[in-house]
């Protein structure tokens, strides 16, 4: 039958005021009621209205309920089950995906004569669709809200249909008041009631017109409702651009209008809202326009030009709402419903400003927050160190990423590039800290590998030299002393670091530096002060007064020494080291960057760093206070890792700037990206023993998966390029690679090796063999260009040059790569790639030792391969800490169903 809508209006409409759209009386059926949202939102619809839901439906589960807090709310397979059962609605919700609205919303109509309102929720309902949708409402005088909205409500009828207005807890935002609020926002309609309620005013009906193409009450509609509402004394409208439905509307008392969008402008697909994109003539700036030209103003609201009329004001940011009111309605003699209930202001929870000197008006003090927020700040407070989410981890890494088009790799966010200029023990820091950590805190970390370098008497050393005099490459002779550097080697070292953390974690340290700190609130029991104290046993080892003498000489600091100085004993090498990780992790591990176990597993990385460099050196080399000759006290007060390295390398104490180059050369190695062999090695071990349970993990086995996941092609190539360059320099008499008057004919040398290597290409083709690869130039990547350039090797080129450094291996590659395209052997300019760079640089430095005896072709393969092995210690050290923080156990494996078998 036919229903009579308002007499006069274009179209049907049968609400004549907002306070007729959400009553006491309204009777609620929902459809998809057990849907994700619904079943989240509904119970607090419900129990808010004091129980409006009469029944749902769900296909398939008629007899379940859905419990809510106002009691269960029975299901049904259709809606004239609900009706055949004696329960009767005359509203509609419509929670089903946008392909069944219309059959919903055409099923509501055809089973219920009494059905007087649908609330469509569902975004993005086919055009075709709500055409449909709103010619059955039409036709059968039934009003239509949404689609894509989040419902209506009530304040003073303490009603809530359809979506989450208000929240959670709509008793905190649905204030009874004075002002209606219309808006294309679902969410926004919640914050603009809240933001009204700061300054005292309180709503009447709150409605989410939603944004799909077709609004199915749009302004016209509100506006009549509006001058029909005598609770309603002024309306707050927010608007999207697209569409014409506030133009020309008289709203017939003040109005705040927020417009928003101008940036929506810009872009070529809708954003949000699926109707919220401006054609021709509806963009926010001709809706600003509309407003501008209706309400009688100049310009937008803002609070230095508050700008508005009796008609109302326009706004174009939504925190301007409530002041833009009370000034509309001031012109009124009107004053807010109620007391204000807050200020817009920023209140901060939270705030670190990273030790910065901010100024006043940015510094911004805490304020507590309401519950249970406030204690779950509390709970996070208390928290020590990031919490990492677990995660499948197979080709992945939170550690590293390699750049595709430069190739480039990062280490937590620092490019190898610039990684290459800072000093060796930043970089060792790196990987367990996650930032570059200061000279005090390099100072540290080169003490506490000092310390683990010499291995005289140790089983490591014993191992290493085995496994060296069996004619082991230096990957597996360093294996063979990781090995031995298991859990009950660090045991004590790591159970002191874990109760440092426990001791100071909560005592208001910020500083690990700061020695001044008031060390008599930190209470230390007997078994801990023990803990930290050398045993009897231990009374012989020099150390930990050799470390603590060198932290002075360094005129280093750290709180954490500071504090064992207090204890009144001799406190253990293993105390000590613990003392020097917390120093360079502290700050890390207080600012969340890092995670408690990283910060509680450094010193096991420390002496692994140490052991390893230190199993590179033959055993009859290292002496009792001695390395190489080197006395104790010099190693430990002055040297740095780069110099340690040096002396591994080439048996030398560096002099001057020698010990850069390898530096570099280090820095550049550290890292290729998660799926190297290497770092695949290195991150499959953890896998291996269960991160999910992290106190099985042997870091000492990640690293032994990494150096059993390097050889002569990954790892050991760089004396490929060596090799080129030996044969090409070892009859010129070069004396010194760095003098740039050298007297050599680059340019004649390399043309002479194109022609010959021109002619060998020529000659395999002939008899279809393949042409051996030339090292150090025409890495694939880098290819198809007139001339090719390998972006790390011109970092390094324009290093050298900034520098005045001369390199005439680096030259001599620069002239091949012209030779080859000039004599034919090439079709275009190779690249000098970086593997060219790692050969120029380690040969120059171990040239003169090559030259004078002292090195033999076969020592120049070792130090090539265990520059690499450093650099990736250092990088796999990154993978390992992120796996046992981030990976789930045994997650580097392939599926059955990739892998392949091979007939």
């Amino acid at each position: 039958m036919f229903k009579k809508g308002i007499e006069g209006f274009p179209y049907y409409m049968g609400v004549n005021s907002l306070a007729d759209i959400a009553t006491a009386e309204d009777r609620v059926c929902v459809l998809n009621i057990l849907g994700g949202e619904s079943k989240v939102v509904t119970p607090i619809s419900h129990a808010f209205s004091g129980g409006n839901v009469v029944f749902g439906t769900s296909a398939g589960r008629r007899g379940q309920v859905l419990k809510t807090p106002a009691g269960d709310i029975p299901v049904f397979n259709n809606v004239l089950e609900g009706l055949d059962d004696g329960l009767t609605f005359n509203t509609g919700v419509v929670y089903l995906p946008p392909s069944g609205v219309r059959d919903g919303v055409a099923e509501l109509i055809r089973v219920n004569a009494a059905l007087e309102k649908i609330v469509i929720l569902t975004e993005k309902v086919a055009v075709h669709d709500a055409r449909e949708i709103r010619a059955l409402g039409q036709i059968n005088g039934i009003d239509i809200f949404g689609a894509n909205c989040l419902g209506i409500a009530d304040s003073w009828n303490r009603v809530r249909i359809g979506g989450a207005l208000g929240g959670d807890h709509p008793d905190e935002s649905l204030f009874k008041g004075s002002i209606a609020i219309f808006s294309n926002s679902g969410g926004f309609t919640t914050t603009i009631a809240q933001y009204l309620a700061m300054e005292g005013w309180g709503t009447t009906t709150v409605i989410s017109s939603g944004k799909d193409v077709y609004i199915h009450y749009a302004a016209r509609d509100f506006a009549h409702g509006l001058k029909n509402d005598g609770r309603s004394a002024a309306a707050v409208l927010y608007c999207e651009p697209g569409g014409y439905y506030e133009r020309g509307v008289d709203f017939g008392k003040p109005v705040v209008a927020c417009v928003v969008g101008r940036w929506k402008s810009k872009i070529t697909r809708a954003v949000g809202h699926a109707g919220a994109m401006a054609g021709s003539g509806d963009s926010a700036e001709d809706k600003e326009r509309w407003f501008l030209e209706s309400l009688g103003v100049e310009a937008e609201f803002t609070p230095e030009h508050p700008v508005c009329s009796a008609k109302g004001a326009l706004v174009t940011n939504i925190a301007h709402i409530p002041a833009a009111l009370t000034a509309v309605m001031k012109l009124h003699g009107a004053k807010p419903d109620f007391a204000p209930r807050g200020t817009l202001t920023l209140k901060p929870w939270l705030a670190n400003t990273q030790g910065i000197r901010l100024p006043a008006e940015l510094d911004l003090p805490v304020v507590t927050a309401p519950e249970p927020y406030a204690a779950q700040i509390v709970a996070l407070q208390r928290q020590i160190g990031a919490v990492i989410p677990r995660q499948g981890m197979k080709d992945r890494s939170g550690a590293s990423v390699m750049d595709g088009q430069t190739q480039v790799t990062s280490v937590h966010g620092h490019s190898v590039l610039d990684l290459a200029m800072e000093p060796l023990e930043a970089n060792f820091a790196l990987p367990l800290v996650h930032e570059i950590c200061g000279e005090n805190d390099r100072k540290m970390l080169d003490i506490a590998i000092a310390a683990e370098v010499n291995l005289v008497g140790d089983a490591t050393l014993i191992a290493a030299d085995a496994a060296r005099e069996a004619g082991n490459s230096p990957n597996s002779v360093m294996a063979a002393a990781a090995s031995i550097v298991g859990p009950k080697r660090v045991e004590r070292a790591l159970a002191c670091t874990k109760a440092l953390i426990d001791l100071f974690a909560h005592s208001g340290l910020k500083d690990s530096r700061d020695e001044g700190f008031d060390f008599s609130k930190i209470k230390v029991d007997e078994a801990t002060r023990t803990l930290f104290m050398a045993t009897p046993a231990e009374k012989d080892d020099p150390r930990p007064e050799a470390m603590l003498k060198a932290v002075g000489d360094r005129g280093s600091t750290s709180a954490f020494l500071a504090f064992l100085g207090t204890l009144k004993g001799r406190p253990s090498r293993d105390a000590i080291l613990a003392a020097i990780a917390l120093t360079i992790s502290w700050g890390p591990l207080m600012r969340k960057r890092i995670s408690r176990l990283t910060a509680e597993t450094l010193p096991w990385y420390l002496r692994l760093y140490g052991v390893m460099i230190g199993a590179t050196i033959p055993g009859r080399h290292h002496q009792r206070g001695s390395l190489y000759g080197i006395p104790r006290a010099e190693r430990f007060g002055r040297w740095t890792v780069a110099d340690l390295m040096f002396l591994a390398i080439t048996g030398k104490k560096p002099e001057g700037d020698e010990a850069r180059p390898l530096q570099m050369l280090i820095g550049l190695l550290i890292s290729n990206g998660p799926g190297s062999i290497s770092a695949q090695g290195a991150k499959g071990a953890v896998s291996a023993d269960g991160p999910q349970t992290p106190g099985r993990v042997q870091i000492n086995k990640g690293m032994v998966g990494f150096l059993t996941h390097t050889g002569y092609s990954h790892g050991g190539n760089g004396f490929e390029g060596m090799a080129f360059l030996l044969e090409r320099f070892k009859s010129t008499g070069l004396k010194d690679p760095t003098d740039a008057g050298h007297g050599l004919d680059l340019k004649a040398m390399a043309a002479e090796f194109a022609a010959t290597y021109k002619a060998e290409k020529a000659r395999s083709k002939e008899m279809g063999d393949e042409t051996r690869a030339l090292p150090g130039v025409h890495h694939p990547v880098f290819k198809g260009k007139a001339v090719n350039y390998d972006p790390r090797e011109r970092f390094i080129a324009k290093l050298l040059e900034d520098r005045g450094d001369y390199n005439i291996f680096h030259a001599f590659y620069c002239e091949l790569v012209q030779a080859l395209y000039a004599a034919g052997a090439s079709r275009y300019v190779f690249c000098v790639n970086v593997d060219a760079v790692i050969a120029s640089l380690l040969l120059a430095v171990l040239w003169k030792d090559y030259k004078e005896g002292r090195l033999t072709e076969k020592d120049l393969e070792s130090a090539a391969f265990t520059v690499f092995l450093y650099g990736r210690m250092i990088g796999c050290a990154a993978e390992i800490d992120d796996h046992l923080n981030r990976g789930r156990n045994m997650d580097t494996r392939t599926s059955a169903s990739a892998c392949g078998f091979v007939v």
